[in-house]
């Protein structure tokens, strides 16, 4: 019986269709789907029919017509809930090829596909990338993030999801550098470098190792980017890029930097050359960022090998005038970079920790049992040379 009905209703709109009857089409899909008595697989088996229709039909108009209802029909109900994923991501690519991507993106939104029961894997993140795309688009960057985390990173480890992976990594190296999160772009490329198809050619790994390198410069230092700065330093392959391997190699190192003769040196090997991708240092703005983070480099230089030292000195270091040097080193305190202390009236500043009193209670116990321990060692040994005078 379910077979018979299956198809007799494949049957009703195929030869609506073959009559291009659009009126009675469009009827008899809404009337059979809200019949009651038919069963599930034979409404799903008519509605995959009908969407079958859909890209064979040349009118823009009867298209969106059937579209819309087969959208309608299909609310709510989740054994159809994939034929409406996919006919309104096709409305979504019409309403994007009339250049109105808001309401492509709108539709798109709709659908929860990470619900979906019946779905591939492979199917939803390809949705979720689509919707992703849109809202990029559209300049909605907050729904573009929370999209994003839908898509679980453990995916891309498998067979055969190269392709997907690189888009997702792509589109988030975009996202990231809306927000100028310059890190995350560095680790987005970093995952883009170990990809397998990027691995086998020479000029996709090199250029996805050196926006590694120069998005990782550009992003400020905290654990993470020196954890992550430690590692990619130990890459043989960075060895091929020289002049990327010294200027990682520079803020590495405990040593200050002179900004103008790090300029005059890498300023033209660290930009893009006709042909390649842009470079981030393509643009001047990011030449500034790059000034922003030497000059932190230095401060953190100076915190360790200096515990006091003149504000004027510490300018002079620093390549800045006195009220520059006193606000870069306020923000590198108030990051937690490092502890100081300025006396602006000896222009004076001070790198000595400040110590809690738990800590001066224990260091104060530590040194009075050192005392302690010594008081007794010199008491043993007095009272040993007696004893040997008394016998002798």
């Amino acid at each position: 019986k379910q077979w018979y009905q299956r198809r007799v209703l494949v049957c009703i709109v195929a030869l609506c269709y073959k009559v291009q009857d659009w009126t009675l089409l469009k009827e008899h899909i809404t009337s059979l789907c809200k019949k009651r008595g038919h069963f599930k697989l034979a409404v799903t088996k008519m509605v995959q029919r009908c969407c079958e229709m859909v890209p064979e039909i040349e009118d823009k108009e009867r298209k969106m017509d059937l579209i819309e209802v087969l959208r309608t029909v299909t609310e709510g109900k989740i054994y159809v809930e994939n034929e409406r994923a996919r006919v309104t991501r096709t409305l979504a690519a019409i309403y994007e090829k009339d250049d109105v991507p808001e309401k492509a993106a709108k539709v798109l939104q709709e659908l929860q596909v990470e619900t979906f029961g019946t779905m591939e894997k492979k199917e939803k993140v390809e949705f979720i990338l689509e919707q992703m795309r849109l809202c990029f688009e559209t300049k909605d960057y907050i729904r573009t993030q929370i999209i994003s985390k839908k898509i679980s990173i453990k995916y891309f480890e498998g067979a055969d999801t190269e392709e997907l992976k690189l888009r997702y990594y792509r589109q988030m190296i975009d996202l990231n550098l809306h927000h100028k999160e310059y890190l995350a772009v560095s680790k987005n490329y970093h995952e883009i470098y170990n990809t397998t198809s990027v691995k086998e050619e020479e000029q996709k790994w090199k250029q996805a190792l050196q926006r590694v390198v120069l998005y990782l410069i550009l992003a400020e230092y905290n654990n993470e980017q020196s954890d992550m700065l430690a590692r990619i330093k130990t890459d043989t392959n960075l060895a091929k890029l020289p002049y990327y391997q010294n200027v990682l190699m520079c803020f590495d190192t405990a040593e200050l930097l002179n900004w103008s003769i790090l300029k005059k040196v890498y300023s033209q090997h660290l930009k893009s050359e006709t042909g390649e991708p842009a470079s981030p240092l393509d643009k001047e703005e990011n030449w500034d960022v790059l000034q922003m983070r030497v000059v932190e480099h230095n401060i953190r230089v100076l915190a360790k090998y200096y515990t006091r030292i003149s504000m004027q000195h510490f300018a002079d270091l620093l390549h800045l005038d006195s009220k520059e040097a006193e606000k870069r080193l306020c923000e590198q305190v108030v990051k937690d970079t490092v502890t100081a202390k300025i006396d602006r009236l000896d222009g004076i500043i001070s790198f000595t920790k400040q110590k809690d009193t738990e800590q001066i209670l224990n260091a104060w116990s530590g040194n009075l049992n050192s005392v302690m321990d010594l008081i007794g060692n010199v008491n043993h040994l007095i009272t040993k040379e007696r004893m040997v005078h008394q016998v002798s």
